[in-house]
């Protein structure tokens, strides 16, 4: 992505280690490191922090999948959903609701979390989900 992609779609003081998109702007992959700090390796506890903040940013959540697994020697803890974002009916141009894809996992080490990320238009889940799969299961982290 561009300096300018990356303001636009990840508005945040902290910006993204690595973000890239697809040639139509349609699919998005980010990797970066939580601002939470964690005081241990508690994952299960990690592991409702996070779905609870997912419940949070979206009017509904349909999970696919979700726990912990081991990729390359790391434990990380994973969240496959479709999510919706009501439309606001009061505004021209955003009347109609956002449906998404989502892969995101978390690598929780004592005082911080990396968190990769893939989402995509909901309509474009089978043509992404294997290859997004394979990609999350075979992450390196030195």
């Amino acid at each position: 992505m561009t300096p300018d992609d990356i303001i636009q779609r990840y508005p945040s003081v902290r910006a993204p280690l690595a973000a890239f998109t697809n040639g139509n702007r349609t699919a998005d992959f980010s990797v970066n490191i939580s601002a939470t700090q964690w005081p241990d390796e508690n994952l299960e506890l990690a592991q409702k922090f996070f779905k609870s903040g997912i419940n949070n940013l979206y009017d509904r959540v349909d999970f696919i999948d979700q726990g912990i697994h081991v990729v390359n020697k790391k434990k990380f803890i994973f969240f496959e959903f479709e999510s919706r974002v009501n439309g606001n009916r009061m505004k021209e141009g955003e009347q109609s609701a956002i449906f998404r894809y989502t892969y995101i996992q978390y690598m929780v080490e004592k005082d911080k979390a990396m968190v990769f990320s893939f989402n995509c238009p909901r309509d474009q889940r089978s043509e992404w989900q294997p290859t997004v799969r394979a990609m999350m299961k075979s992450v390196k982290i030195k």
